[in-house]
């Protein structure tokens, strides 16, 4: 439960510090300066916010509907660009009512906030309905892949609490500090936040597409910043800059904070006007009673609205939507209920109607190339496929656990569009790329015997320089046969293992292979405390080479270790999070590289008919992080990953996160898909 709690307990503190700051600041304001009356009027904007989220939260939950990812980044993005110019009105507001304060202090805010009125309303509801929105989403994301877990709900409560608690200590630490202090602290701290909520807002619009230069990074700490650490996520929720930003989020910030807090302190150290005298016991004019309305009316109507829209949108909503159809899912009732679609993205209704769990696509008949799919889809239970319908001949294939593949009927669909599918591969299609893969390995595997025998005499002779080099070479051929290692089974903990978990961690009896030795050869250890642990590791490397032939090697790691291989390496190489003392693991790096490329070849001919463009952009991918590991080193000197310069850490991570991108459908394309 806590592993689906701790992320929404983060996005829970994270977005309630956001939300609250700028309120307990708004609250704390009205109340020194002595104009409670304006209150509800902040409160009025946080019930509406938390209205709208909460509606919201439900819509997505009695609808199952979900807002695609660029118009959620979009949405949000607005929003928050909106958020910023209100805070800074606000800001400013704050700035011109420091500056006027005097002895008749309660005459002058309150004429101030008489007229500021709307701003309040409305910063309290951007505040609190950007983040509500937001986590509205995520939870409900969360909620679905946790399944009944109350996990995330739970996480998100306990972050909230906190979050409000830590921003009642703000509130009741200003109430105390000197009224025009407090004007010009809250107003530099508004700045910053709303400096952090702009470039936050950018990003999103450049997530939703709306703003170019997504993956123009100016900043790239993620490699060396953990973004899910105490003091991460609360950088992260109190002034939204994030390890990772770019050009235009950089631009922004500096450029909004420079100008407005430019503005903001000139305004400070201007001479303050003269107090205007005061005018005790001023009656209202006489006249006609004025009509007030219950003071329950707006914060009333403010909750109602957002939840009877919310309730006549889940109660037109019905459970399938116009056009979408109901597709029965069996041996006996394969297709029935489908109908020529019309072209465009539409959704299915798949309903198991038999008695196994299935495997579902929509299919050209005429050459088994697949639109969508469905696995896994048990007894009895419904799932939606959604799929891209244009002109042309479909049919449905429902293949049965332990059963026949039997294919539904065709029908046409008229009209125009495109669509692209995806032409299905067969454990006979990886035949071949299989065996080719598997003889690399097996010479691998030969020179790996030899390098860690010789390994293992350096040591055991006492020749530790030339160990450290032999250490190297056996590590960089291990560490090409990357796509492998789920093979090897148990033996690749014995020769790759870390020491992670281990209750002595490098000095624990079970660490053993290439990182013992590293830490050993590094770390000032002897030839005789070295021995043994080398000539286990050229042992287990024999072993491995003998049972190879004979271990189940799954034709379909061929397409995931594609994308893998270097996703690994991104996450504990490029990090240094494997290296033992010999600062090699960019050489490593280097070495998985090579793996990957090799892979790639093996698989060309099935990744060319079915992605033609697909591998010279990945070559160019390649070329270009190639490019950046030569920099790194010197004949058999390579620089340590912590040493590297800013600027090249980026630039490579950057390299191989686009790499990562373009490789990142090959999986899909030559999945195993089943037709019998």
């Amino acid at each position: 439960m806590w592993d689906d709690a701790f992320p929404s307990f983060l996005i829970g503190l994270r977005e309630g510090l956001e939300a609250g700051l700028i309120v307990s600041i708004l609250v704390a304001t009205l109340v020194r300066a002595e104009a409670r009356s304006r209150l509800p009027q902040v409160w009025t904007g946080v019930l509406a916010a938390v209205a709208v989220a909460m509606s919201f939260g439900a819509v997505l939950t009695f609808t199952a509907a979900s807002m695609p990812q660029t118009a959620q980044e979009a949405f949000g993005g607005t929003l928050s660009v909106i958020a910023v110019a209100f805070v800074t009105a606000m800001v400013f507001w704050m700035r011109r009512s420091a500056r006027g304060l005097s002895g008749e202090l309660k005459e002058k805010v309150t004429g101030a906030l008489a007229m500021g009125s709307g701003v309040l309303v409305l910063t309290s509801f951007l505040a609190v309905g950007r983040e509500g929105l937001e986590t509205a989403l995520f939870l409900w994301t969360t909620a679905q892949a946790a399944g009944e877990s109350a996990g995330p709900l739970t996480g998100a409560g306990i972050g909230l609490v906190l979050a409000a608690g830590l921003c009642w200590g703000l509130y009741r630490r200003v109430l105390k500090i000197n009224l025009t202090k407090f004007f010009t602290a809250t107003g530099a701290v508004l700045i910053v936040i709303a400096a952090g909520v702009l470039g936050y807002g950018l990003r999103d619009l450049q997530e939703g597409g709306v703003l170019p230069g997504k993956t123009a990074y100016a900043v790239d700490l993620a490699s060396s910043v953990d973004a899910g650490s105490w003091y991460s996520t609360l950088i992260q929720g109190v002034l939204n800059l994030n390890p990772t930003m770019t050009w235009l989020q950089v631009v922004a910030y500096v450029a909004y904070l420079a100008v407005v807090m430019t503005l903001f302190v000139r305004g400070v150290r201007a001479t303050a006007p003269k107090p205007a005298k005061e005018r005790p016991g001023q009656e209202p004019k006489a006249g006609r009673p004025e009509r007030r309305r219950p003071v329950w009316v707006l914060p009333a109507a403010v909750v109602a609205v957002p939840a009877v829209i919310a309730g006549l949108v889940v109660a037109l909503a019905k459970p399938k939507p116009a056009g979408d159809q109901t597709v029965a899912v069996s041996e006996t009732e394969c297709g029935k209920g489908f109908t020529a679609p019309r072209p465009g993205r539409q959704t299915f209704q798949m309903h198991n109607t038999g008695g196994k769990t299935s495997e579902v696509y929509l299919i050209d008949p005429s050459t088994s190339a697949v639109y969508g799919e469905i696995e896994g889809l048990a007894p009895g239970t419904t799932r939606d496929l959604v799929a891209t319908v244009a002109g042309g001949t479909y049919a449905w294939r429902c293949v049965p656990t332990g059963g026949k593949a039997v294919t539904s009927r065709a029908v046409t669909v008229s009209g125009g569009g495109a669509a692209k599918p995806v032409v299905p591969v067969s454990e006979q299609d990886l035949a071949t790329p299989l065996k080719a893969y598997k003889a690399y390995v097996g010479q691998g595997l030969g020179t790996l015997v030899t390098q860690t025998r010789t390994l293992a005499d350096d040591i055991e002779h006492g020749h530790l320089d030339k160990a450290r080099t032999d250490w190297l070479t056996a590590h960089r051929t291990y560490a090409s046969l990357g796509a492998a290692y789920g093979t090897f089974e148990d033996y690749d903990q014995k020769i790759d293992g870390r020491a992670d978990g281990l209750p002595d961690g490098e000095r624990d009896k079970d660490f053993t292979g290439f990182l013992r030795l590293e830490y050993g050869l590094w770390h000032g250890q002897s030839a005789k405390d070295l021995t043994a642990p080398a000539r286990q590791l050229a042992a287990d490397a024999a072993g491995l080479q003998k049972a190879f032939p004979g271990q189940d090697f799954d034709p379909g790691d061929l397409p995931l270790r594609a994308h893998e291989i270097l996703e690994n390496t991104l996450q504990f190489e490029l990090t240094g999070d494997t290296d033992e003392g010999s600062g090699t693991n960019l050489a490593t790096a280097d070495a998985n590289l090579s793996g990957t490329r090799e892979l790639l070849t093996v698989l060309e001919p099935l990744l060319t008919s079915r992605a033609p463009k697909l591998l010279p952009t990945v070559d160019a991918d390649i070329a270009r992080v190639q490019k950046l590991l030569d920099a790194a080193h010197d004949g058999t000197r390579w620089t340590p990953v912590d040493r590297l310069a800013q600027a090249d850490r980026q630039r490579l991570n950057g390299a191989t996160g686009q790499l990562l991108e373009d490789l990142a459908p090959i999986p899909d394309l030559l999945e195993i898909r089943k037709s019998a």
